[in-house]
């Protein structure tokens, strides 16, 4: 099982002028989609990976399997920058 969690250089926030989810970190300021704030939201270390997708896929009715892959490529782009880490439960 694993369990995704923000790295401890990044930071999840709400940008002040727009309101739409930024990711801090050292090196910058990413804007993120809703749903990508969505799912970083769950990232704090008590779900696992299945769960978060689990939950967003009933959150939004959509297909297990369909949210498994969005979700899951969504969290290796962000690991791939080093704001993200996938640790074993």
């Amino acid at each position: 099982m694993t369990v995704p969690v923000l790295s401890f250089k990044a930071r999840l926030r709400n940008d002040p002028v727009s309101g739409k989810p930024a990711l801090l970190y050292p090196e910058g300021v990413l804007m993120l989609s809703a749903s990508a704030g969505e799912v970083l939201e769950l990232c704090d270390g008590t779900h696992s990976l299945d769960e978060l997708v689990a939950q967003l896929a009933r959150r939004h009715k959509v297909d297990l399997g369909v949210m498994d892959r969005d979700v899951r490529d969504c969290l290796e782009r962000l690991r791939s920058m080093g704001l993200v880490e996938l640790r074993p439960a």
